[in-house]
């Protein structure tokens, strides 16, 4: 039985487990079947599960699977439940796919309800709900209904580019890891390659040519053994992360030596840097993730800060070489080395041979300390290089490295001795040992653990020397002094430890706390900025008072170009911030500057402001004191900084654009009222002005009053067009127009166009490209034979008279293709797309009249279809292109005739029957 640990569970991990059962019962289960490659049986021994279940009275439904003509695989669907497949119409055919609608429909709501879904990585045809199978998977499972499914290891996304380096083929199709590490189940279905081949030339996988091209690209012996070698190493991997994950709910304390996975035990010795190297080379022979540790003690945190900065570095070195770091606060390395390592599963631990000072008065080796502390584990030791043993020859043996804390000891020792020595005569010696006892507490926690012990050892002999009969002399008269001194002296020691242990806890919790409630401070201030000024200036008096020295944050602007700070411009000009080496971290989003490879030089350390959903800007910091970077606990908390500084900026902007789109909301709102007002009470003195003029038109006039009429009626004709398409314009806007959309053929769409600008087309050659063969499309004609007029209107209007205007059509991607060409003079360059916004013209100051609303109500028109319009420059030398894009549908199948005699030997006419009553 393995042991268990009877440590309190942490609250946070219990709720965060909680939440995750509760959302795993309401989804449905995913197994997944697992294969090196096409052929190794997964669809097979998915559809065996599928026959046990259904054996055992759960029969699964089959929503897809693909056999590909094996006839041990067909065979297994016989009596299972089958889900129909969807036709779905793609490039002028139709396909079949997965029937999602169908699937929920059929299974939702149903206890204990699976389906088969072949080939997860599948790519569904244009037109689908969902572009990926996996996609329609993951809709299944959040209605809580299982799936069986199958995948290869060529689809997973990170193997991608490692499938195609080795089998030359790249694979389009892929699945996210994260979907695949989300699995409830995987399990591996694995052929060697020798039999695979043997199966593929049976037959058995593909048939005919096909089986031909495998065997001569991608079937080949040595892709298929590396190909079964990824999927075993990804399917070793998924289940170390299950193991953990059993481990952790378990709380299993000893380590499982299921991987070979390193921790590094990083010293205060020469031989750090040596040691992470090794660590990193071993790692990387033996494939496998590794950490690298650092554990404080006491007596480390008072090493010189040369000595502490070259251990620190080696942290730096492990963090870059690709280990996971951690520095560790405690009294004992070994247990928390050991700790460490059956937390995080971690079998075999490597570490230098240590100093010589380590294993003087008689005290063991970390090495023999960890042998009893964790005996599982496997322990390595790395032996010292030449230059480590030249400088320790050199270096000789180590006495100490504060020899003042002792002396201080010493001296304090001897002033509690003289401050009793007047005081013998009037109070007991019991007493005189708890002031004694009292002073080795006061070293403790002034000098720590080892002046403690010293104190502990002169306290007894100054009170044998100085206050024992016979007085001046270390001989005791009585034999009872002997036990007093003893226990004088294990309290002492314990004492001394105990007070000294309790210190160095009450300092790194004084340093945990103070990094806590400095993000506190950060993330509260920052809370209540509403502007992007106030961000940066609050986040940059927090960080500077956290970390020291200067803190300054490069923001973005409306341009997306990165400006320097404000308060910059206070500062000297030699203690400024480079804006290259900024833009240099922002582009790369990689910090830059003091502590880092790039630029290391450097005053000033710069971080991106990293945000959800982009980049924002560039930290940079002047720390008081350089070691800051070095320290893996506050350089956690600076990147901690800096994202809640990003999330700060990104917020402040979605607010800024929340509220210029409230603005444009209501100027939008106020000015489609205001149209549609002056539409309607325009319309009527219109009409009668319209009258008049044609009446006067009709009238037998001199010749000047004719054309004055004349004038007055195409000047009233040409307001009513502009009135029309501003009624028409707020209508769009408000959604009150609604379309009668049937299935009409394009030709006669743009035949009813052509003969309503008739008039306007007079001047101009008109050259159509409309094949008869193009399908049906379902739309409202009235609406897109306006569409039509307004683009053939702009083409006779802002081209020159005698000039060639083209209509061509074509369907192309599951759409159909409108074209308006002309040979005019152009598109102003750049305003292509800004042409359809309302009130936009091409040249601000015309001849041509117009508002500029043709092409905005064209786009409305296209985007109530669901479909889209575009314009775009025919060539360099002139001409526009206006081009709309309709949706293609299915149209429904014409009824058949049926062939009746009605009393005599002719057919009677028969009306074709309304597909749609």
């Amino acid at each position: 039985m393995p042991s268990v640990t009877d440590e309190r569970p942490d609250p946070d991990s219990l709720l965060a487990q909680l939440r995750q059962q509760e959302e795993a019962a309401s989804r449905g289960r995913l197994r997944i079947y697992f294969g090196a490659s096409a052929g190794v049986g997964k669809t097979f021994a998915m559809l065996q599960a599928a026959r046990h279940l259904a054996g055992q009275g759960r029969a699964p439904l089959i929503g897809v699977v693909e056999t590909h003509g094996r006839a041990e695989t067909a065979a297994l669907l016989d009596g299972l439940p089958r889900l129909p497949m969807q036709q779905v119409a793609y490039r002028d055919r139709t396909l079949p796919e997965f029937d999602l609608d169908g699937a929920l429909e059929r299974l939702r709501g149903q206890p204990d309800a699976l389906i088969l879904v072949d080939e997860l990585a599948h790519s569904n045809v244009a037109g689908s709900r969902h572009p990926k199978r996996w996609q329609d998977v993951e809709e299944l499972l959040a209605n809580g209904i299982s799936v069986y499914t199958t995948v290869n290891v060529q689809h997973l996304e990170s193997l991608n580019d490692v499938v195609g380096g080795i089998t030359g083929v790249r694979v389009q199709e892929t699945l996210p890891d994260t979907f695949f590490d989300r699995a409830d189940e995987v399990v591996l279905v694995d052929t060697p390659a020798d039999e695979l081949l043997a199966r593929l030339k049976a037959g058995k996988v593909y048939q005919g040519a096909q089986a031909e091209r495998a065997g001569q690209h991608f079937f080949r012996k040595g892709n298929l053994m590396a190909l079964r070698e990824l999927a075993l190493r990804r399917t070793a991997d998924r289940v170390e992360d299950d193991v953990q994950a059993w481990r952790s709910n378990e709380r299993i304390a000893p380590v499982w030596k299921t991987e070979a996975a390193i921790l590094c035990a990083i010293g205060p010795g020469d031989e750090a840097e040596s040691v992470v190297r090794s660590a990193a080379q071993l790692a990387q022979q033996l494939a496998v993730s590794w950490h690298a540790v650092y554990v404080e003690t006491p007596a480390l945190h008072r090493l010189p800060d040369a000595r502490r900065e070259r251990t620190l570095r080696a942290v730096r070195l492990a963090q870059d070489l690709g280990a996971t770091t951690a520095v560790l606060a405690a009294q004992e390395p070994a247990l928390a080395l050991a700790e460490y390592a059956r937390e995080h599963n971690l079998s075999k631990l490597l570490m230098g041979r240590g100093e010589p000072s380590s294993r003087r008065w008689g005290r063991r080796g970390l090495a023999s300390r960890l042998g009893g502390a964790a005996p599982e584990l496997d322990l390595i030791q790395v032996g010292a290089s030449a230059t480590q043993r030249s400088s320790a020859d050199k270096a000789g043996p180590a006495f100490g490295a504060a020899p003042r804390r002792y002396l201080w000891a010493t001296l304090a020792c001897v002033g509690v001795a003289l401050a009793c020595w007047p005081l013998s005569h009037r109070i007991a010696n019991d007493n005189i040992v708890m002031l004694f006892l009292l002073g080795v507490v006061a070293v403790a926690m002034r000098w720590g653990r080892g002046p403690a012990v010293l104190a502990s050892f002169l306290s007894v002999a100054l009170f044998d020397f100085l206050f024992v009969a016979p007085r001046l002399s270390l001989a005791v008269s009585d034999v009872q002094y002997l036990i007093t001194f003893a226990v004088m002296l294990a309290v002492g020691l314990v004492t001394g430890q105990l007070t000294a242990g309790l210190r160095y806890e009450a300092r790194v919790s004084s340093e945990r706390e103070a990094r806590a409630r400095g993000l506190f401070e950060l993330t509260r201030e920052l809370a209540g900025a509403l502007q992007t000024e106030q961000v940066v200036a609050t986040a940059e008096q927090q960080i500077a008072q956290q970390f020291g020295g200067r803190a300054l944050l490069h923001v973005l602007d409306e341009d997306d170009r990165l400006q320097p700070s404000p308060a910059e411009q206070a500062l000297p000009p030699g203690e400024r911030s480079d804006a290259g080496t900024a833009r240099w971290a922002f582009d790369h989003e990689q910090a830059a500057g003091l502590g880092t490879d790039t630029l290391p030089g450097s005053q000033w350390f710069y971080l991106p402001l990293r945000a959800p959903m982009r980049t924002r800007g560039v930290l940079a910091l002047r720390p008081g004191d350089a070691q800051t970077l070095l320290l893996p606990e506050r350089r956690a908390q600076l990147e901690t900084a800096a994202r809640i500084a990003g999330q700060a900026l990104e917020r402040v902007h979605y607010v800024e654009v929340a509220q210029q789109a409230l603005l444009q909301i209501e100027s939008e709102r106020l000015r489609n009222s205001l149209l549609s007002a002056l539409s309607h009470d325009l319309r009527t003195p219109l009409a009668a002005l319209q009258g008049l003029a044609e009446t006067l038109a009709r009238r037998e006039l001199e010749a000047g009053a004719a054309e004055t009429a004349r004038a007055i009626e195409q000047q009233s004709l040409r307001i009513n067009a502009m009135v029309h398409n501003l009624l028409d314009m707020a209508r769009l806007q408000s959604g009150a127009l609604k379309l009668n959309r049937q299935w009409q053929p394009v030709d006669e769409v743009v035949g009813t166009s052509l003969q309503v600008m008739g008039a306007a087309l007079a001047g101009h050659r008109v050259a159509l490209d409309v094949p008869a063969s193009l399908p049906l499309v379902e739309l409202d004609a009235v609406l897109i034979e306006r569409v039509l007029a307004n683009l053939l209107e702009n083409a006779a209007k802002y081209t020159p008279p005698g000039s060639e205007i083209r209509v061509i059509a074509r369907a192309h991607h599951g759409e159909l293709w409108l074209s308006v060409e002309d040979n005019g003079p152009g598109l102003p360059a750049g305003r292509e797309e800004s042409l359809f916004e309302k009130f936009e013209r091409g040249h601000s100051e015309s001849h041509l009249p117009g508002v500029g609303l043709g092409l905005a109500i064209c786009r409305a028109i296209m985007q109530a279809h669901g479909g889209r319009i575009w314009a775009e420059r025919v060539g360099p030398a002139g001409g526009a292109r206006f081009s709309l894009a309709l949706p293609l549908g299915e149209p429904p199948a014409l009824p058949a005739f049926e062939d009746e005699r009605v009393g005599g030997d002719e057919p009677a006419a028969q009306e074709p029957r309304d597909p749609h009553p």
